[in-house]
């Protein structure tokens, strides 16, 4: 019974912390709701990354792919006079899914550097497509004139907005949650470990493997749905490489392997943008956020090897 209670209570604190969430939601202001839907939307993305990285041990550099494409056929399905809710979230994640499928089948064959090369390459190509092409509207982008609406759940009304994100961020971490209880999870585990021996022991790894690229693909694609509809414009930016390099920082600064980690990982990353950003806090230094941020993630990662999660348990461990 005493082992259970701290095993009980971490499962707890997500649920209370999403309860939390939906309470201060309509209390808080422009600048605060809207930065809170952006660190929510980062931790979906970053959750996806964590379900390749974290648990199935597969580095990828190419995952802004996922995140663009989802984007892209939000606002391309809505056209001029926007579109139904639930058809432009199944298309930005069908569409997604379906690319990573291709990714997954050729990237899958090579591992080590070679798997992280190839995953960047189709990354590229995807950019070049919307950036070379008029389908994206070129390296200017495209813009949602009408958000999505389906009933009552209307995007145009940010309160809309910010509880449809948060239900998406609940879903997103409890499916993957289960996913890691269950023996779809446990088989990503021990490919994670050691795949030569689960495959002696007769594990298609494979597909299982196949299975998890998809599936972060069509997550990152959700996430890409949900930057549609807050921003109202995409760009091939969201594509580039620098953003698959954001999101595995998100993922390595939080901890790799722990869910709470990639969403403790997506806050830290956006509050240090922001913070380092602005002149009142840090004066001109603002003017070159790229260098502080940089220096702050490399202290970072140097005093917490294992993410801003080992904080938590270096805190614990501390107490009589």
């Amino acid at each position: 019974m005493p082992a259970s209670t701290p095993r009980r209570a971490t499962g707890l604190l997500p649920l209370a912390v999403a309860v939390a969430l939906g309470i201060a939601g309509p209390l808080l202001g422009g600048y605060l709701a809207d930065l809170l839907v952006k660190v929510m939307v980062l931790s979906i993305f970053a959750l996806s990354l964590q379900l390749l990285v974290g648990m199935t041990g597969l580095v990828s550099l190419g995952h802004a792919a996922y995140f663009g494409i989802g984007a892209y056929m939000t606002v391309l399905g809505s056209g001029d006079g926007g579109g139904n809710l639930f058809w432009l979230l199944f298309l930005a994640m069908g569409g997604a899914a379906l690319y990573a499928l291709a990714v997954g089948a050729l990237s899958l064959r090579t591992r080590g550097v070679y798997f992280i090369m190839v995953t960047l390459a189709f990354a590229q190509m995807a950019y070049f497509v919307f950036h070379d092409t008029p389908v994206g509207g070129g390296s200017d982008g495209i813009y949602l004139y009408v958000r999505p609406a389906a009933g009552p759940l209307d995007l145009e009304n940010r309160t809309v907005l910010f509880y449809v994100v948060l239900a998406a961020l609940v879903f997103t971490y409890g499916l993957l949650a289960l996913i890691g209880r269950s023996r779809f999870g446990a088989a990503l585990a021990g490919i994670r470990v050691n795949e030569q021996r689960m495959r002696a022991a007769g594990f298609p790894t494979y597909g299982y493997k196949l299975a998890a690229f998809v599936l972060a693909g069509a997550l990152a694609g959700l996430a890409g749905f949900l930057v549609a509809a807050r921003d109202g414009v995409v760009n091939p930016e969201m594509l580039s490489w620098h953003i698959s390099g954001e999101v595995l920082l998100m993922v390595i600064l939080g901890g790799i392997g722990q869910l709470r980690g990639a969403v403790l990982g997506a806050v830290a990353f956006t509050l240090l943008k922001e913070l380092l950003g602005t002149q009142a806090l840090v004066g001109p230094l603002a003017n070159h956020w790229q260098l502080t941020l940089g220096l702050a993630i490399i202290g970072f990662v140097a005093l917490l090897p294992n993410g801003l999660i080992g904080l938590i348990g270096l805190v614990k461990g501390r107490r009589p």
